[in-house]
């Protein structure tokens, strides 16, 4: 594939810089004069965040300053202003299936970029009634809809990514609150886990927050980069794409953890019904110690709090606090989002814990940390009252657990489901 415009030394940089978000353009129709020979404007300070970003993507001819000398950074950018930059990656291959420009919206000036990004795949009018909204102000969610179906066009592994993580856990507030809508989640999760866009400080996308002229020349530069890399190469989207899978990015993470040897197995159960694949229980009634609630299981998170870099799981950030290290003898944290389904009235926390037998499955206790409370995480503290007794019957709330590799703590994990499928792994180092 050959290179998007953008220098290597451009795009290290946005990769690897403290930005947060990513949205907007503006000045791309007639309201804009011609670039102007310097990309030193004096809205853009050297200090300014993106300034290395605005200048490449002026120099490359994506903008247009003003004529008063601004960029004007902080300014919207809508729907026809960002597809005619979309229109104009040159390196960006054409879809092989070729909708039609049947928007009845556009503005003149942005007809041929608009055909030329629906060419280019960005923009699928199948998925709109007739109109763009050409003239409104691009938001986050569309944002990330179109950037990613771009991908699709560059390389068809993003199509299967898209795909993979339709049932996955999204490190972002809107996912943990119930306010993601399904129609975007998956452009957002691919978004996020390729680090084409991120959250802001908190720890909300923000699909429904307009992007800005600064935000956009720093994702022309992003996604010139991501492009350019094989979706496997992400570690935080291959953590996505096998949670929404499986249930579980423990293969990622931590995968030296394998099936369990039969003689590790407990042996009233039958060997031919182990399995290492979590998907065969998840979601599934697990056969519990206690006869206190059902209980299911609907995602296994574990994250180590000692990788850097790009081994750092993508889920650091929405469950352990920056720097922190609680855990017991070199163990990493294991977070488990538990449904229940309790029998008594009057089933309490340590009832709770007392249903499945291990430190890292454990519904006894919820992850406390800043972030996790940032990220808005469900907590059983949420459903308990006086005495630790629940509230409602049916929560659904995140378990906080170690995963041992210290040879002296380390046993199976093993759990059935009531139809007799067995899940058990153990570290096989």
């Amino acid at each position: 594939m050959r290179k998007m415009m953008i220098s290597g030394v451009t795009a290290l940089a946005l990769l690897t810089g403290g930005i947060v978000g990513v949205g907007g353009v503006g000045g791309v129709g007639g309201s804009v004069e011609a670039a102007q020979a310097t990309t030193k404007f004096k809205d853009v300070p050297a200090t300014h965040w993106a300034s290395s970003a605005i200048n490449s993507a002026v120099e490359q001819g994506y903008f247009k300053g003003y004529a008063d000398g601004t960029f004007k950074p902080s300014s919207p950018v809508t729907k026809a202003e960002m597809a005619s930059i979309l229109g104009r990656l040159s390196d960006q291959p054409n879809a092989s299936t070729q909708e039609q420009n049947n928007f009845t919206d556009i503005p003149e000036w942005a007809k041929s970029g608009v055909s030329i990004a629906i060419a280019k795949g960005f923009i699928s009018p199948s998925n709109y009634k007739g109109k763009l909204d050409a003239q409104s102000a691009l938001q986050r969610g569309e944002m990330a809809t179109w950037l990613t179906q771009g991908l699709t066009v560059v390389d068809p592994e993003y199509k299967q990514a898209l795909s993979d993580v339709t049932n996955t856990v999204v490190p972002a507030k809107e996912y943990f609150t119930g306010k993601l809508a399904s129609a975007q989640k998956n452009a957002v999760a691919v978004a996020l886990g390729t680090g084409l866009m991120s959250v802001a400080n908190d720890k909300t996308f923000g699909v429904d927050r307009t992007t800005t002229r600064a935000e956009v020349a720093v994702l022309i530069a992003r996604y010139a980069a991501v492009a350019k890399t094989k979706p496997g190469d992400f570690q935080g989207l291959n953590e996505l794409r096998a949670v929404g899978l499986t249930g579980t990015n423990l293969s990622i993470i931590a995968p030296s953890y394998k099936k369990t040897p039969e003689k590790k197995v407990n042996p009233n159960i039958d060997y031919d019904s182990v399995t290492e694949d979590f998907s065969k229980i998840r979601n599934k009634n697990l056969v519990t110690l206690t006869n206190y609630s059902d209980l299911k299981i609907h995602n296994w998170i574990v994250v180590s709090p000692y990788a850097v870099g790009a081994k750092r799981s993508i889920y650091y950030p929405v469950f352990v606090d920056e720097g922190v290290i609680t855990t017991l003898r070199g163990a990493y944290h294991s977070f488990v989002e538990f449904e229940l389904n309790i029998k008594s009235s009057s089933m309490n926390q340590l009832q709770a814990g007392s249903l499945l037998n291990s430190s890292a499955v454990d519904p006894l206790l919820s992850p406390k940390t800043k972030t996790s409370a940032s990220f808005g995480i469900p907590t059983n503290i949420e459903f308990l009252k006086s005495k630790g007794v629940f509230t409602v019957k049916d929560p659904v709330f995140w378990g906080d657990g170690l995963l041992h590799f210290d040879k002296a703590l380390i046993s199976a994990i093993t759990l059935t489901t009531k139809e007799g499928v067995t899940f058990s792994v153990i570290d096989n180092k």
